[in-house]
């Protein structure tokens, strides 16, 4: 090994240990270490810290005496002893290769002229083929990728079993420091999921979970978990210093026993898992974020057959016409009165329902941004089976150059044994004007128009409405 390696005291194994994980796919690592340090200039190795450790984001802080040890130089060791590595870094150096030629072994010494491109194990017993492998036997004679097993006599430098940081510390005295290491770190990322099941009366269990992925190449035990929600500014590398910040806010625990307290931090909000936890590399873990028992939820049944355009201009040719199959959304709010009142993290939203039996079986699924407390929740579920709809334009005048006169009817069927509230989206752009009408409306914006209708069961009704429309 590396002489500064080999001679560096190693820096004592975590004492506590906070993992913050950020929806950009990154990770914030925060550990106390304890160091025996002399008075003076002194190499400290700092091992098990993550494969993909930012190196430029290391925070070092010494709790215990601060402003008495400072960080003179650091090097991210990440060479990583392998057959390959070890091997290139013997070139030029003796070694010694076992091989069974015919019945007999043979044992042949040897200078390596050039390191393999491959190590190929064979499967019997313990040969190995080095593929590129060139050594210079002490007889003279060159071997080229030879199968057998290669002694090195010399361990060569700058090899480390995991990755590594190397440090030149001065502390001021001799002491036990308590030592403050955090860094960012890529390959940890969450996402958070959701299960909705709805009641036959229109309420609904809502459970939120978290999906924690490590890649990082480190494994973190008992560690107090942190996700942060919302979209930071990565283009500068966030400061250790922010990330450890403690937010003055209001800590509010998940509704119905959850494992997880929210805060507000900055703009983002932030949640905290109320127990230690291990976080394993190469690990998918799955925490309850959430629950809200007996959600009131609304079910709407629209039409909206012009939903996707944007600014359409009328003419001759029809657009959002012939038979149309309506979509099921349900909505409801997240607040405290519906027993939630928790900022949702973005993520997926699974629904459901029980069928007469009991069982609970899929209906659909969509996703949802970040919703505040507070806010209304709108997912579409999927289309109506039995309520169906047929949409023509019936009379098409242009009045003159950029002013036009539509007439439109749509027939709406309800093939249901219950009745339902259907809602009826028309949308129009430019400077439109209903003139004539069959049923009242809402004008909900600068471009639709909403019809309600409530169609008794086998129900069909007829909305017709003629609009003007200039540009």
């Amino acid at each position: 090994m590396l002489t500064t390696i080999a001679a560096a005291a190693i820096l004592a194994a975590p004492t506590s240990t906070e993992v913050t994980v950020y929806n950009q796919g990154m990770g914030f690592i925060k550990e106390v270490r304890v160091a025996k340090l002399k008075k003076g200039s002194q190499s400290m190795l700092v091992d098990n810290v993550a494969q993909l450790i930012d190196p430029t984001s290391v925070g070092f802080k010494c709790l215990s005496n601060p402003g008495s040890v400072g960080v003179l130089e650091q090097n991210y060791q990440y060479d990583l002893i392998s057959p390959e590595s070890i091997l290139s870094k013997s070139v030029g150096k003796k070694i010694r290769l076992t091989r069974t030629v015919g019945t007999q072994k043979e044992t042949v010494t040897g200078t390596l002229l050039s390191s393999p491109t491959a190590v190929v194990y064979s499967g019997k017993g313990e040969e190995f083929s080095y593929n590129g492998l060139v050594i210079r036997a002490e007889d003279g004679r060159i071997i080229l990728s030879p199968q057998g097993e290669i002694d090195v006599l010399e361990m060569p430098e700058g090899l480390i079993s995991t990755p590594s940081l190397i440090w030149e510390l001065d502390s001021d005295k001799d002491q036990d420091a308590q030592i403050e290491l955090s860094y960012l770190t890529q390959g940890m990322s969450w996402n958070a999921n959701y299960v909705l099941t709805l009641d036959k009366d229109l309420t609904a269990d809502v459970q939120g979970w978290v999906s924690l992925n490590n890649q990082s190449g480190m494994s973190f035990k008992d560690a107090t978990l942190k996700l942060l929600a919302g979209e930071i500014n990565t283009i500068q590398p966030p400061k250790a210093e922010f990330m450890a910040m403690a937010a003055d806010s209001n800590v509010r625990r998940a509704k119905g026993g959850g494992q997880m307290a929210e805060e507000s931090l900055f703009e983002y909000h932030l949640y905290t898992l109320n127990r230690p936890a291990t976080v394993r590399n190469k690990e998918n873990k799955q925490l309850s974020l959430l629950t809200g028992d007996d959600v009131p939820v609304k079910k709407q049944i629209i039409f909206d057959s012009m939903a996707g355009y944007d600014g359409y201009t009328p003419d001759e040719g029809q657009v959002g016409t012939g038979q149309l199959s309506p979509l099921v959304k349900l909505k409801f709010v997240n607040d405290e009165k519906s027993h939630l009142g928790m900022p949702f993290p973005a993520g997926k939203v699974r629904i459901y329902s029980r069928d007469s039996k009991g069982s609970v079986q899929f209906l659909g699924e969509d996703m949802i941004k970040h919703t505040p407390k507070d806010e209304k929740v709108s997912l579409n579920v999927g289309r109506s089976f039995d309520i169906r709809a047929d949409r023509k334009r019936t009379n098409f005048t242009r009045v003159s150059g950029q002013r036009v006169r539509e007439t439109f009817e749509i027939e709406v069927r309800n093939r249901k044994a219950v009745a339902e509230t259907i809602y009826l989206y028309e949308r129009h752009w430019g400077d439109w004007k209903i003139t004539e009408k069959s049923d009242n409306f809402v004008k909900e914006d600068s471009s639709t128009a909403v019809f309600e209708l409530k169609l008794k069961p086998g129900e069909v009704k007829t909305v017709s409405y003629t609009v003007e429309t200039k540009w």
